[in-house]
């Protein structure tokens, strides 16, 4: 097959996307490539790649337009109905049944774009499992290279047309409307995990039970495809399943895969006794040319392969002997090539970092790959994580020949794990915190009743961005400021009260006859300057006191009837008495009871107005 010829411009315009963007598009297929470029090309008016390199240059927004055109970023929920109840139905209840009841279940699913499909996984393992332990045990890895997709995909948030292939019974169930739109509920959203990751550059990630890698690979030249299998291949722990898109039928020429259901896109690893070793770890680690022509490298070119391969790697025969050590595992273990043909057990290799002998055992007793996981070695004052892949080699006839021992250095990516899996932790923290907040702040205001809506809104908005969070902040300073306004008017209206007291004050005192007030239980409430000096008691004596217990010179018992029939009535009432003022002497004391009415017209209280003559 002759490859097309090279565009120069076109590299030039690569390279500089790269340096200057950190996207490497050197991997995608040409001819689709060019073309998304060119509709770039078309659209701000260029005729070349050197120009648009310029246009790039000078117009920085231009990136992203560029980026949302060659990564396309199209997805939806369940896209493909009938593989995606082919998964719910056959695939993900094997996968359940491996892991038992109480081990996690790791989901990869590659080029997720915004979501829909990692959500949609989420949907499917939540009906078979149930919704409690898909928040306990299950970890969705949801990757892609498009940073702004990413962010749309851990917010969640749908509209009524993205979420239509949903029925409606798991809309219920996974999903909260806010304002129009479907959102993801927090409960179960943090069981996916989203991350940057690059299938070309990046390790894979290990352990996985189930790999979604759909429509993705389509677009990936045979070589990187090739390397992105060998991936794949490492990723999926034993029993795992790789479900692919229908655009993808590259498996069907490779040996590291076998096909489950090939109408559905989904297969299995093939056991590593049948995949040449070499082969494999220089897939993982390089980029080597189509399987095609790597079927037919001859003896010399697998050699040389497996002895520069980046992962360390030893092959012991039946016997117990070292027959292979290639150039990393020699590095690394501090073997020498005399050791090669001498017993294993007798190299510290065997039993640090960690021991070997009975794994070996046990992989050429049961015939079967034998991991260790997350084996910490503390080398130069430098702890690393390895994994360790321990598996039988046979002959073309199945006959066992020995062992092959694989050592991964899984140390960054254990780190990025950590890293990733402390965010979304730290972020589902910060979720709670702001939602704890929103309730604080609706019990708080409820005289903000009727903007409790716009308040829950931005609270949606306001846990991803300090600027939501000034917004919330403006609208409280808003209120405050209501409030500082009304506590002016409090302030006016107290004021003018005082004032109307003070004058009320002023007329008691100026008044020459003796006035007292009284409530309906003849409580005393104002007692006039001449009251006081009729009787010699002063208002702060006799204030709440009751007016018919006071002991002046004043008959009080003699008015009992005149203030009941007031009472009753409503009528004034006038009466003459004999009294003693406080001086002593004999007067005639003409009290006349009024009705003190209230705002609604009935009586509240007395008033007895109080002169006196000489006799």
């Amino acid at each position: 097959m002759t490859t097309p010829p090279r565009d120069e411009d076109f590299e030039t315009l690569l390279s500089y996307i790269k340096r200057n963007r950190g996207f490497d598009f050197t991997g995608y297929k040409r001819p689709s490539l060019v073309r998304r470029v060119r509709r770039r090309m078309d659209a701000v008016h260029v005729g070349s790649f050197g120009e648009y390199q310029d246009y790039l240059q000078a117009h920085e927004g231009e990136f992203g337009e560029l980026f949302n055109t060659i990564l396309i970023n199209v997805t939806a929920f369940f896209r493909d109905p009938a593989s995606w109840q082919y998964v719910a139905e056959h695939v993900v209840p094997q996968v359940v049944k491996r892991k038992g009841s109480g081990e996690q279940i790791r989901v990869w699913s590659t080029g997720c774009a915004t979501g829909e499909e990692a959500y949609t996984i989420a949907m499917v393992l939540g009906e078979v499992i149930g919704q409690r332990s898909l928040s306990e045990r299950v970890k969705i890895y949801a990757t892609d290279i498009d940073n702004e997709a990413l962010r749309l995909g851990r917010h969640g948030v749908y509209s009524l047309k993205d979420v239509e292939p949903v029925s409606e019974d798991l809309r219920e169930k996974y999903f909260e409307r806010q304002d129009g739109k479907f959102v993801f509920r927090r409960d179960l959203r943090r069981s996916v995990i989203f991350g940057r990751h690059n299938l070309i550059e990046d390790p894979p990630i290990s352990h996985i039970d189930f790999l979604v890698a759909r429509n993705t690979l389509m677009y990936l030249s045979p070589e990187k495809q090739s390397s992105i299998l060998a991936k794949f291949h490492y990723a999926l722990g034993e029993g795992g399943f790789l479900f692919l898109g229908k655009s993808e039928l590259l498996l069907t020429r490779s040996n590291l895969f076998v096909p489950v259901d090939l109408k559905r896109r989904v297969f299995a690893p093939a056991p590593v006794s049948q995949v040449n070793p070499a082969r494999l770890l220089q897939r993982v680690a390089a980029n080597p040319g189509p399987e095609g022509e790597d079927e037919q490298r001859d003896d010399s070119m697998g050699d040389a392969g497996f002895e520069s391969a980046p992962l360390a790697q030893l092959v012991v025969e039946r016997d117990g002997t070292l027959a292979l050590a290639n150039l990393e595992a020699r590095r690394l273990f501090g073997i020498d090539r005399g050791d090669l043909g001498g017993p294993f057990a007798n190299l510290d290799v065997s039993f640090r970092p960690a021991e070997l002998r009975s794994k070996i055992e046990e992989s050429q007793r049961d015939g079967e790959v034998v991991h260790l996981r997350d084996v910490e070695w503390r080398r130069n004052k430098e702890t690393r994580f390895l994994e360790v892949q321990i598996a039988p080699v046979t002959g073309r006839e199945g006959e066992a020949l020995g062992t092959s021992i694989t050592f991964s250095d899984v140390t960054r990516f254990r780190e990025l794990t950590t890293t990733l899996e402390n965010t979304n932790h730290e972020l589902e923290t910060a979720y709670e915190e702001l939602q704890a907040t929103t309730e604080e702040l609706e019990t708080t205001n409820e005289e903000l009743q009727s903007t409790n809506e716009e308040l829950e809104t931005t609270n949606e908005e306001l846990q991803s961005t300090n600027e939501e969070l000034e917004t919330m902040n403006e609208e409280l300073q808003s209120t405050n400021e209501e409030m500082e306004t009304m506590n002016d008017e409090f302030k006016s209206r107290t004021d003018e009260l005082a004032d109307t007291n003070s004058f009320l004050f002023s007329v008691l005192t100026s008044l020459q006859s003796g006035v007292v007030v009284v409530d309906r239980d003849l409580r005393i409430h104002v007692w006039n300057g001449a009251a006081a000096d009729l009787w010699g008691l002063r208002e702060d004596e006799v204030r709440g006191e009751h007016f018919l217990n006071l002991d002046i010179g004043l008959p009080v018992g003699e008015l009992r009837k005149p203030i009941r029939a007031l009472l009753e009535t409503g009528e004034p009432q006038t009466t003459t008495l004999k009294a003693t003022n406080r001086r002593g002497r004999a007067v005639e004391a003409t009290v006349t009871s009024n009705p003190l009415q209230d705002g609604a017209g009935g009586i509240e209280g007395v008033v007895l107005v109080m002169e006196t003559t000489d006799k």
